[in-house]
């Protein structure tokens, strides 16, 4: 279980995020979800310990690692530009995390990772040779290779659209329940949300609006803010979506 308690950032007397304590589950998949400004991503990068916070304690399986350094945590993040290596060829990149480990995973799991991810065909192209949805898959495999104990996401379908979006949230469910691994998502999506997660924590201004499974936070808003912050993003990707069928087919 991840705890976070009383967890609270300012930057340049500004309030990031304002007191911040919740529980996560083990194989839970979180979204952290909010417009944008509202501390999202300040509160993932204090998770993997990129970013340090002013006041509270994050606490794993009981361990206190508030004060334990980001490389001594064991989380790993993909980032939202997927952050790969454009002279690396896929294979290169998956396995690049591993120069310092050896020994952290055996030929055996390493090919089990390319399998599940179906990226055998694609292990010699260079970045450029490759879709949206194919480094993305790299990105994974290349994080998944160093065995974190948490999955940490940053905007992770935002590039992408379409059958290939659907494609990566189901290969994102995939890997959580095929290696019990704790997900954690920043998305300015509510739909992304909705239909990934087991649960869904809304931030709004620093604070939490509410954090509840996808059914309660549709069926059960606990305030104003939630309820119009969910149609008001749902209304305006279904008008985009109305928008883009009219151009194509006018």
């Amino acid at each position: 279980m991840l705890k976070l308690q009383n967890i609270s950032k300012r930057y340049n007397n500004k309030t990031v995020l304002d007191d911040i304590s919740l529980e996560i589950n083990a194989g839970e998949i979180v979204s952290l979800l909010g417009p944008s400004g509202g501390g999202k991503t300040t509160l993932l990068n204090i998770i993997l310990g990129l970013t340090k916070m002013d006041s509270g304690n994050i606490f794993f399986h009981d361990k206190d690692l508030t004060n334990v350094p980001m490389k001594d945590r064991g989380f790993n993040i993909v980032f939202q530009d997927y952050a790969l290596f454009p002279h690396l060829n896929a294979y290169e990149n998956i396995v690049y995390g591993l120069k310092n480990k050896k020994g952290l995973v055996t030929p055996e799991e390493l090919q089990e990772y390319i399998d599940f991810l179906e990226l055998e065909p694609h292990l010699p192209k260079k970045m450029g040779e490759l879709s949206g949805g194919q480094k993305q898959r790299v990105a994974l495999a290349r994080t998944l290779v160093t065995k974190p104990k948490i999955l940490l996401l940053d905007e992770p379908l935002s590039a992408l659209d379409g059958v290939i979006k659907e494609s990566i949230k189901e290969r994102i469910k995939s890997i959580a329940r095929e290696f019990n691994l704790t997900t954690i998502i920043v998305t300015h999506d509510p739909e992304e949300a909705l239909t990934l997660s087991d649960k869904i924590l809304i931030i709004n201004e620093g604070a939490i609006s509410q954090f509840g499974t996808p059914q309660e936070i549709i069926n059960k808003p606990k305030n104003d803010f939630v309820k119009d912050f969910i149609l008001k993003q749902l209304l305006i990707k279904r008008q985009n979506i109305f928008n883009l069928f009219e151009e194509q087919y006018a």
